[in-house]
């Protein structure tokens, strides 16, 4: 717990609890060898190189450019074209957190995914709620026009990474039938409706929301509006 306290404080407030309740959600692990996917800045990477043996694979060279070196982990430059390089059954675990609404090749990627790890290995996946993202846009931001739009299947738009092309847990499943899906959790269920901006950076506050988050991640009425989902999957 220490050691996610101390990789995630210096994360913007907005993202410090969902990667905080994605790295408790993962475990600790050891000796293994992971394989992050879309790797960012590489605070997952650098958390899990400290015990295993990690794979790196970034598309954005500009996003790369804020990334803290750390030469425990490799960073390599590239997306689906890294993936295929790469030799069969060669991971134990694959980390794939808010990649797959903006690749343009998703359902190859999931495939690749499914090639590369190791029997019984998992794939680790963070994606936006459609549902949640409708609840932030009435509650939070007022964009009603917007909410209809989600609601009627259209997409939308984060300001960093362009058009979020949002998909439905099973989908994974659709585009490679040889997983198996073990846990879905939610994510930021009630912190994204929070409309006091300030409150949000009091210590007290991110504590006591942390303990509520945790204890409905997996209660089917509270996931079902969060923000984000958290899937654990298993290569059969």
């Amino acid at each position: 717990m220490e050691r996610i306290t101390q990789i995630t404080e210096r994360l913007p407030v907005w993202e410090k609890l969902l990667k905080r309740m994605v790295l408790e959600q993962l475990g600790s692990m050891h000796g293994m060898k992971i394989l992050d996917f879309g790797s960012g800045t590489g605070v997952t990477a650098s958390y899990f190189a400290e015990n295993n043996e990690v794979i790196a694979v970034e598309p954005s060279k500009e996003i790369l450019d804020e990334r803290v070196p750390d030469e425990r982990y490799t960073q390599l430059v590239g997306s689906l074209d890294r993936l295929e390089e790469m030799e069969t059954g060669t991971f134990d675990l694959i980390l794939c957190h808010n990649v797959l609404e903006y690749a343009g090749e998703r359902e190859e990627i999931v495939r690749e995914f499914y090639r590369l790890l190791k029997p019984g290995g998992k794939l680790s996946v963070v994606k936006h709620n459609r549902a949640g993202r409708v609840m932030q846009m009435a509650v939070l931001l007022n964009q009603f026009e917007h909410a209809h739009e989600l609601l009627e299947g259209k997409n939308c738009t984060a300001s960093k990474f362009g058009e979020i092309r949002y998909y439905e847990d099973s989908d994974i499943l659709r585009w490679c039938e040889g997983f198996e899906l073990c846990s879905v959790r939610g994510i930021r269920t009630f912190w994204d409706l929070q409309q006091n901006q300030e409150i949000q950076s009091d210590p007290q506050w991110q504590k006591e929301m942390l303990a509520l988050e945790r204890r409905v991640e997996e209660m089917e009425e509270y996931r079902a509006i969060a923000f984000f989902h958290h899937l654990i999957l298993e290569r059969g």
